[in-house]
């Protein structure tokens, strides 16, 4: 029975999109969004079921022998083990109350069966890469996720906004891919199997050097995928599709992904200090890069999108410190409230009939204190607030920092720092600006049930999250870290007032930006005040540095290619052959003139030829 549920957890969500795929057209909307829900939920359900499995070494299952020769044998095999068993409950159980919430969200929307075929087959690939063993099956499930992205991003591509931001997801993460199919290539090469965990037990058999390459490969392909620096710059862009796409992407499946793999490798990648300092500062740098331009955006998704990139930051911070236990920590209560802020926002936009501008929002307390409840939940889940789940988690990624013994790591935890600050500010501003004071757009109805319902729940869980790794300080046992196992990584030995200390930093943060945003936002704020701040409100403008640097120099190489080598050399060639051809033809042609006297002569100039050509060919010899 237990193999049967472990295939059954991705394959549910696959089966209802191939269904909405072929039959879809044909049921009742009410037939399309049940079917959609029910795969998902049916999977968090045999997740549930499944779980007293995942202790020790968990379940392996063969699913299929995709090659079984002499010297060669790659099975298709999902395992499900400490890591993976939180990780798919999170995505099963997030994704659910995400396909309840679009339910109601796309009420009004004609294309609904296209919209929930790829949001299944969206869960079914990430579960893929939660899930699978086989490196095949992972990179499968990797470009699934790329191409729903895509897809889903690009939902409504009648807007070329739109269909330009998918296909800007999609080409940045395909650059990601590459390092990460290189990697796996090499792998393979290296150690002759496709099985992560025999990878990682081979591990310790491979060069330093090629282990530190690998795990670059992979910094870079998690880099794609987790919208890390340097290919960050799709995902705020990605805000152009509908708010239920925007929560699935960025609490449960997409931008976690990357984390999620580096963690499945990290006993590899743990052999290198060179890649795990690597590690630690990518996510440092765009853990405070994407707090800037949080801090300086005007529309509500964005600052939200940009929230996402640096919360991802702080998960590869504590990767690269060795803390494997604290990034998945906070991976699994960022998804709770950043789901629950997506949503809220969502519902903030629909009840200002399509208005996302902070600007000209305000006043949500007011008219809908339900949502303004449950959107300051998120927030304080977000900013750290202490007790709430946020408070716990970003506070263990600081504490491996701050405990790691080189220096590098004591100017990360410093970044780090600064960023908690910063993420604080932008928090209660987006609070401040969207809650309080009077309203300055009409909000003309009343939020549906069936939008704030699933809201609800991930309100507790943010709230309550930190009970998964409560400290023992506070009366806990960190069980998180003990399910974990040895999965965990390294545990940061720092003594009770280091840590007491750290919270007692943690909370001064939360206070000091809370402080900031209240004098700053809580009265009626200048909505002008972004004309100073247009250098973070473009991402520091990267995309203008990418177009100078790469885009701008490939479109002029196309163009002289194309004008130069190809219509110029290489046409200009073949036209020039061409040319004599019709040359030599022409002159032939001049002397077929039809009279005898010209064949005659023509004949004796002829044989006079062939007679020099004999003569000569005797002399040679």
């Amino acid at each position: 029975m237990n193999p049967v549920l472990l295939a059954l957890i991705p394959l549910l969500p696959l089966f209802s999109a191939v269904l909405l795929m072929l039959f879809g057209l044909r049921l009742p909307r009410l037939a399309v969004g049940t079917l959609a829900v029910g795969a998902v939920a049916a999977s968090t359900v045999a997740t549930l079921l499944l779980w007293p499995a995942a202790s020790g070494d968990g379940l392996l299952v063969v699913l299929y022998a995709w090659a079984a020769v002499t010297g060669l044998d790659l099975p298709l095999t999902l395992h499900f083990n400490p890591l993976s068993a939180p990780m798919t409950l999170m995505v099963t159980l997030v994704s659910t109350l995400i396909h309840l919430y679009a339910v109601a969200y796309m009420a009004k929307e004609e294309d609904v069966v296209r919209f929930f075929a790829l949001l299944n087959l969206f869960v079914f690939a990430m579960l893929l890469i939660v899930l699978a063993d086989s490196l095949l099956l992972v990179f499968i499930g990797w470009e699934g996720v790329g191409f729903c992205s895509y897809a889903l991003i690009g939902f409504w591509y009648q807007e070329g906004k739109n269909a330009d931001a998918g296909r800007k997801a999609f080409l940045v993460t395909r650059v990601g891919d590459v390092f990460f199919g290189i990697a796996l290539l090499w792998l393979f090469a290296l150690t002759g199997t496709l099985s992560i965990s025999a990878i990682n037990a081979q591990a310790v058999l491979l060069p330093a050097a090629t282990v530190t390459a690998i795990g670059l490969l992979l910094l870079l392909g998690a880099s794609g995928k987790s919208a890390q620096l340097p290919l960050m710059s799709w995902l705020a862009d990605a805000m152009a599709g509908p708010t239920p796409v925007s929560a699935l992407i960025h609490a449960a499946t997409m931008v976690t992904a990357g984390v999620y793999l580096l963690c499945r490798f990290f006993p590899l990648i743990s052999l290198s200090p060179t890649a795990l300092l690597a590690i630690a500062t990518v996510g440092g740098l765009t853990a405070f890069y994407a707090a800037t331009c949080a801090l300086a955006q005007r529309e509500i998704k964005r600052v939200l999108a940009y929230s996402t990139m640096s919360q991802v930051g702080f998960m590869l911070l504590a990767v690269g410190a060795g803390s494997v236990g604290a990034a998945m920590f906070h991976l699994i209560t960022h998804a709770f409230f950043k789901a629950l802020l997506f949503m809220a926002a969502g519902v903030v936009i629909h009840l200002a009939d399509g208005e996302n501008d902070l600007f000209k929002l305000g006043g949500l307390s007011r008219k809908a204190p339900q949502v303004a409840i449950l959107l300051v939940i998120g927030a304080l889940c977000l900013a750290g607030v202490p007790l709430t789940g946020g408070f716990f988690s970003k506070d263990a990624i600081l504490l491996a920092v701050g405990a790691h013994p080189e220096t590098a790591y004591k100017i990360l935890w410093l970044l780090g720092i600064i960023s908690a600050l910063l993420t604080a500010i932008y928090t209660f501003r987006l609070a401040y600006l969207v809650c309080a004071g009077p309203p300055r757009t009409a909000i003309g109805h009343v939020a549906s049930p069936g939008l704030v319902a699933p809201l609800w729940p991930l309100a507790l869980l943010g709230l309550l999250a930190g009970l998964l790794n409560l400290p023992p300080l506070l009366g806990g046992g960190e069980r998180l870290m003990h399910f974990l196992g040895p999965y965990a990584g390294l545990q940061p030995e720092v003594s009770h007032l280091a840590e007491f200390g750290q919270w007692g930093l943690a909370a001064l943060l939360v206070f000091v930006g809370w402080r900031i945003a209240r004098s700053r936002w809580s009265k009626q704020p200048a909505a002008q005040e972004g004309a100073r701040i247009d250098f973070f409100r473009s991402g520091w403008q990267i995309d203008t540095l990418i177009a100078t640097v790469l885009l701008r120099p490939f479109s002029a190489l196309c163009r002289f290619s194309s004008e130069k080598i190809d219509k110029v050399g290489i046409d200009g060639v073949i036209a020039g052959l061409a040319q004599c051809c019709r040359f030599g033809s022409s002159s032939v042609l001049r002397m077929a003139t039809g009279r005898l006297s010209t064949a005659v002569t023509s004949m004796t100039v002829g044989v006079l030829l062939l007679m020099v050509w004999g003569l000569w060919t005797l002399l040679l010899r």
